[in-house]
């Protein structure tokens, strides 16, 4: 193929397993999806995939070959890419870095003005994605994960422990004692996660330990779950670094939730660490985060209103 657009359509559609998803992960509209698949096949003279009822397509034993081919010529331009961003000593361009909901609410944001005072030249574009993107494939440049990297192609260093109890409404806690222990949890109105959440450690461990009867609100945001707590709504299960600097919350247990200690690690590609814009970032936000690693493990509530009421 001369092409290299076919392979790739192949191969987004083997991925996505409908071509209305291969669209979307090409940036094309359907009808030219539909049409560059179908002149493909019929100018090969073989069915690529078979069409299923409900819209999706599922890869015939050509178009799993071809998928498999496609794929390797993308991680083989992905590499060269990688090593050409790797030899980059520009304090300039593009840096693409993706975080989690609650860091960029709470925390990020104050040192990536800092980054960019000290680097003007450099543009940043924050990725506000939970899930774990791909940094082999440059969908992030620089990943801040609640988790130790797994990917063996990964570069990075754990920043801080990450601390975890539950916070409510100063308002709240005054009309009502806290909770002594995890135990106590059930008398208090509790905001948690919709109930369709999984694999999320603290949606998790809140199904584990706390009968269902006892949420009266559910939300798919960290966030909205902070903002419903300052609402008064009832008590939230919050990294410590959320609450602890909110005025309007305090603690409603007197103790860390010792299951729930997590990580914040800033990690890389290994073919992008010698980047120099790479190297600024790790250096000058990666540096700012870890000098709060007391707020983050729990151990640093920085003004009085953060103590349990």
């Amino acid at each position: 193929m001369e092409d290299w657009n076919e392979p790739q359509l192949v191969l987004a559609v083997h991925r996505a397993s409908s071509l209305t998803g291969a669209a979307k992960a090409l940036d094309i509209d359907h009808s030219t999806a539909f049409r560059r698949l179908n002149a493909l096949e019929t100018r090969l003279g073989v069915r690529l995939f078979e069409r299923l009822p409900g819209g999706a397509y599922q890869a015939t034993p050509a178009g799993e070959r071809m998928a498999a081919a496609a794929e390797r010529m993308e991680d083989e331009a992905l590499a060269i890419d990688r090593d050409i961003a790797g030899r980059d000593h520009r304090l300039s361009g593009r840096l693409r870095v993706t975080s989690s909901e609650t860091l960029a609410h709470r925390k990020l944001t104050s040192h990536l003005a800092t980054f960019r005072r000290t680097h003007p030249g450099i543009v940043v574009e924050l990725v506000i994605d939970n899930r774990v993107l791909n940094l082999s494939r440059r969908e992030a440049d620089i990943a801040l994960r609640p988790m130790r990297p797994k990917e063996g192609d990964l570069w990075g260093r754990k920043l801080a422990d990450v601390a975890w109890t539950f916070y409510g409404a100063v308002g709240y806690l005054k009309d009502r004692s806290g909770a002594a222990s995890a135990d106590d949890l059930i008398h208090h109105a509790l905001i948690g996660w919709e109930e369709a959440a999984v694999g999320i450690m603290a949606a998790d461990w809140l199904n584990r330990m706390v009968p269902a009867d006892a949420f009266v609100y559910r939300t798919n945001s960290l966030v909205n779950q902070f903002t419903a707590a300052k609402a008064g709504i009832g008590l939230a299960l919050l990294p410590c670094y959320l609450g602890d600097e909110e005025r309007d919350l305090a603690r409603a247990l007197p103790d860390l939730v010792p299951d729930l200690v997590g990580e914040l690690w800033i990690v890389t590609h290994a073919d992008l660490k010698r980047t120099a814009r790479v190297r600024a970032f790790f250096d000058i936000v990666g540096d700012g985060l870890a000098r709060e690693h007391n707020l983050f493990d729990g151990r640093g509530r920085s003004h009085p209103s953060a103590r349990r009421a």
